[in-house]
């Protein structure tokens, strides 16, 4: 076992060390376009398969990997794999009502639903009411380790973990369409410094991205470089971009897209005319409360007055009450089959001891929206900034807004307990408080932090890839709205707001078998019938339903400013999608073949990205990732030669195919074929 799998423990012990090399601080410099030179590496590194990002993406291509006997190296700025059930504390699985009946997952995500359901003894320990399975997400991270260490037993793979570690720059081949290597920076405490997650993000994220010592931490800089002694091959490596906001595409500087995209028949619920990248989906610092038996001492935050205005339940009186919201994501309730039942959805009521998790729009969402305040730089951004001048990456998020989001979660932990205002029913008059609550803190609680909240944001939208050309997507491939959406274009809002043009291409698009007739104009859109299923990919890789969930950005900057309203039009693309697939030209990125792009990541725009976000999909995504590059290395192929031929047939897309679905991996929901047109059982609700 020692000889496949290096321990988290194991290896930390290994990097910790530092190489003692001297490094000129720049911790007082502006970023600027001036070249930085980097210190030599301290360590090197050898791998098949580098994976930047250990969320569910990441963490489920190294499980593929390793049962493919696969050498692999798995970066993670936090301390924790697993991403949104762990260190993003969004443990609460989404999913699908009739795919989870069927239990038509990964098989892998199915075996960490076993594994919930052992260490528990039931798969939902906190008796939640947003999904069927709640629990603690410092326990999540430690089963996704037993089910890594069990996949390197089983297929003969080696993983070599490293926690607390950023990818800094990327070294490209002369032609740019290879990356040759990777430098991270990994930190560990400064001697007689605090110990890991004693800080919030905000404070510390631009600190680990530098390459010196700091009165924090020390660091160690690593190289990764393609495993030696490997017969000479198309590609001598693959990298897996797996981070939550698409770190690797902006250092790359592939092509990508961030926010709303102009509207247009393939996105017609868009509510802009012109890109907007600044109007993403909100992000949110989950953190843990406990209800207890005693009245608790709660502590006003200093900006508390700032994010008042903003907080509130919800206009519905059933999940608009204090015992709704807790129970919304309660992660814990021992004994819960004892006690007395209420709520809208006769639950066990909350009780001294039951630990919820607060994920709440109107609550600890932080949803900027315009240039002055928005979390991911876009690459006019990034330019402007400085960071994709060599050596100046500082992993490309807004500093200011993170920290903003730190103290609307705690404000909207102290408005739960003390609050008497409602931004959303105002008219019902004044919130009652609630003081019998602790935050949890530590490192032994829920999060693993000192401070309470998430060690990492929970991230709903990243930078999107635009894929590469292809027959029909002569702008570059892109999972759109209406590949996937259950939305009626019959409606009179359309009508009214596409041109005529738009709305007949729309048809053309949605027509089928039809389209022909369309064009020709023998057939009026009017007559054309209404697509009752998703898009079909004969590129499958994997498999994805949810709805079309947003969490809109707001209209004004500072989000939280009195009587700020959410971004209008932004949720007319909101409802229920169609079980949809995951195409492998979802995941090629232009201008770089051995990089492959899972998670929130893929190419998708941003109506069709708010349903391909939550847990299930990750996996899935990741699946195919993992499986895809152990295939091409297999092969002797790059992943862009399995879809180059299309729409024609490709054999080795097929085999591709066929080993994921052995494998346990579905590529397509069950009879799926352009003559089945009733999904209505598969409704996500």
């Amino acid at each position: 076992m020692q000889n496949r799998l290096v321990s988290g423990i194991t290896l930390l012990a290994i990097l910790v060390g530092m190489s003692g090399i001297q490094t000129e601080s720049i911790l007082a410099e502006p970023l600027g376009p001036q070249v930085l030179s980097l210190p030599s590496p301290a360590k090197i590194v050898e791998c098949e398969i580098l994976i930047a990002g250990g969320g569910l993406s990441g963490t489920a291509a190294a499980y593929e990997a390793l049962l493919a006997g696969r050498t692999v190296c798995l970066t993670e700025i936090t301390d924790w794999i697993g991403g949104q059930i762990s260190s993003q504390g969004t443990s609460a699985l989404d999913e699908a009502k009739r795919q989870r009946s069927l239990l038509y997952f990964p098989q892998g995500y199915n075996e960490l639903r076993t594994r919930i359901e052992a260490k528990y003894g039931k798969l939902n320990p906190g008796s939640c009411w947003v999904s069927v399975s709640c629990f603690i997400p410092m326990d999540a991270q430690a089963l996704l380790w037993q089910q890594l260490e069990a996949a390197a037993r089983q297929g003969g793979g080696r993983l070599q973990w490293f926690p607390s570690t950023v990818i800094k720059e990327l070294s490209l081949r002369a032609d740019g369409r290879m990356i040759k290597s990777a430098i991270a920076i990994q930190h560990n405490p400064a001697p007689g410094a605090p110990p890991l997650n004693t800080y919030p993000l905000s404070q510390v994220i631009e600190d680990i991205y530098r390459s010196e010592n700091s009165s924090r931490f020390t660091k160690q800089i690593i190289r990764f470089i393609p495993q030696k002694g490997r017969k000479k091959r198309t590609a001598d490596w693959y990298v897996i971009e797996a981070t939550e906001t698409g770190e690797i595409i902006a250092l790359a500087d592939v092509p990508y897209r961030l926010g709303l995209d102009p509207r247009s028949y393939r996105n017609p619920s868009s509510p802009v005319t012109t890109r907007d990248p600044y109007c993403t989906q909100g992000f949110t610092y989950t953190f843990a409360m406990e209800q207890t038996e005693q009245p608790q001492l709660q502590k006003k935050p200093i900006h508390y007055s700032q994010y008042a205005p903003y907080y509130g339940s919800d206009p519905n009186p059933n999940v608009g009450n204090f015992d709704a919201i807790f129970t919304y994501r309660r992660i814990w309730s021992p004994q819960a089959e004892t006690r007395p039942r209420g709520t809208a959805f006769n639950l066990p009521l909350p009780a001294p001891g039951d630990i919820s998790m607060q994920n709440w729009v109107w609550g600890n969402d932080y949803r900027p929206g315009t240039e002055k305040d928005n979390l991911i730089y876009t690459r006019e951004q990034l330019h402007q900034t400085g960071q994709l001048s060599p050596g100046r990456w500082l992993g490309g998020l807004r500093v200011n807004t993170l920290h903003n989001g730190e103290q609307l979660a705690l404000g909207y932990y102290y408005w739960l307990v003390a609050g008497t205002t409602d931004s959303q029913r105002q008219e019902f008059g004044s919130k009652q408080p609630h003081p019998n609550h602790r935050l949890l803190k530590g490192l032994e609680s829920p999060m693993g932090t000192l401070h309470g909240l998430s060690k990492y944001p929970y991230i709903r939208e990243s930078r999107r890839i635009i894929g590469r050309p292809f027959y029909g997507y002569d702008n570059g491939f892109s999972i759109d709205e209406i590949d996937i959406s259950r939305r009626d274009y019959r409606d009179n809002y359309y009508r009214q707001t596409l041109s005529d043009k738009v709305y007949r291409d729309l048809w053309i698009a949605l027509a089928g078998l039809e389209a022909v007739s369309v064009i020709e104009g023998q057939t009026s859109p009017d007559q054309v019938s209404q697509r009752t299923r998703s898009t079909i990919y004969p590129d499958s890789v994997g498999i994805s339903q949810y709805a079309i969930d947003f969490h809109p950005c707001m209209t004004k900057s500072p989000p939280e400013a009195p009587g700020n309203r959410e971004r209008e039009g932004v949720r007319q693309g909101h409802g229920p999608a169609y079980p949809a697939q995951i195409p492998l030209r979802a995941m090629i990125p232009q201008k770089i073949d051995n990089l492959l792009v899972t998670g929130k990541s893929i190419a998708a725009s941003n109506i069709a990205a708010a349903a391909y976000r939550v847990h299930s999909f990750e996996w899935s995504s990741g699946s195919a990732a993992g499986t895809t590059v152990a295939f091409a290395m297999e092969e002797d192929v790059l992943p862009y030669q399995l879809v180059d031929n299309l729409p024609g047939r490709e054999p080795l897309l097929e085999k591709l195919r066929q080993r994921l679905e052995r494998n346990g991996n579905p590529t397509a929901f069950p009879d799926t074929s352009i003559f089945n047109l009733n999904w209505e059982d598969w409704n996500i609700w």
